[in-house]
């Protein structure tokens, strides 16, 4: 929950870069001059332009997203989000989103279409979840959380119990109000499995689920791209990754210290 905030708090402070550059004027032109604006280069200068002019992280991520993203790579990394390997989903459809939305873009995708594949990868990874859960049993599925690979993967009793009694208590409908919870959204497909859920009702759920999460996301992406000045990026990419590497800094001494202060109660 604390990594999902720390992304969307990044993005929120690009969108909020983005609209504050817009303010950015020029200055006047001298008395007896017409001043004409030179035309800023646009996202499309900005994405494709050259490694000298364009040195920022989130410059060369952009650049990255336009040259290699594509409806498979949303479909495979959403896949991998919506099953137990923790990935953020704040990283592929914002991003692929704020690209699409470029006309001059290389990759010629459309935002309906990235949530449309987005949403079938989101289904795909809640089914791996589902099926383990339903052939193996709960036994099985609370020793690998147990486990030191499931710690790996940020696993741990607590949050299954807690995605749980989620489903306990709101039924079958809670594959799809819990889309939306963080924690419980990457979890949700386990306990529908190990009480064997009907699966028509499991896939329309988490399918609407996953396009209402993923409709947020693109609005996201598509909201940082219209408030964009079409220079934002080169001209904040640098205190963009920064800040960046900030919140990813936070990030782990967040989890560090939370380890930390576990083991110690733990061997009290």
């Amino acid at each position: 929950m604390k990594v999902r905030f720390l992304i969307l708090l990044f993005l929120t402070l690009t969108l909020f870069l983005s609209a504050c550059s817009q303010r950015n004027t020029p200055l006047s032109a001298s008395p007896g001059e017409q001043s004409s604006p030179a035309p800023a280069a646009g996202l499309a200068e900005t994405v494709h332009g050259d490694d000298s002019s364009s040195r920022g992280f989130v410059a060369k991520a952009l650049r990255w997203y336009d040259a290699n993203m594509n409806y498979g790579a949303v479909f495979a990394l959403m896949t991998v989000e919506s099953s137990f390997v923790p990935f953020p989903s704040e990283v592929v459809v914002p991003p692929a989103v704020y690209v699409a939305s470029n006309p001059d873009s290389e990759g010629g995708m459309r935002i309906w279409l990235i949530v449309l594949v987005a949403s079938a990868g989101a289904m795909a990874g809640a089914f791996i979840n589902y099926y383990l859960s339903r052939w193996l049993g709960r036994p099985i599925i609370y020793k690998f959380v147990d486990s030191r690979f499931g710690h790996l993967l940020l696993l741990n009793r607590e949050k299954l119990e807690r995605a749980e009694r989620y489903f306990n208590r709101h039924g079958n409908i809670s594959t799809l109000i819990g889309r939306l919870v963080p924690v419980i959204r990457q979890l949700i497909s386990i306990p529908a499995g190990l009480s064997k859920m009907n699966v028509g009702y499991f896939a329309l759920f988490t399918f609407v689920g996953a396009t209402v999460w993923n409709c947020i996301l693109a609005l996201i992406g598509y909201l940082a791209y219209r408030a964009a000045d079409p220079s934002i990026i080169e001209r904040y990419s640098h205190q963009l990754s920064i800040a960046l590497l900030a919140l990813v800094a936070v990030g782990v001494v967040y989890f560090v210290l939370k380890i930390i202060i576990k083991h110690r109660k733990n061997g009290k």
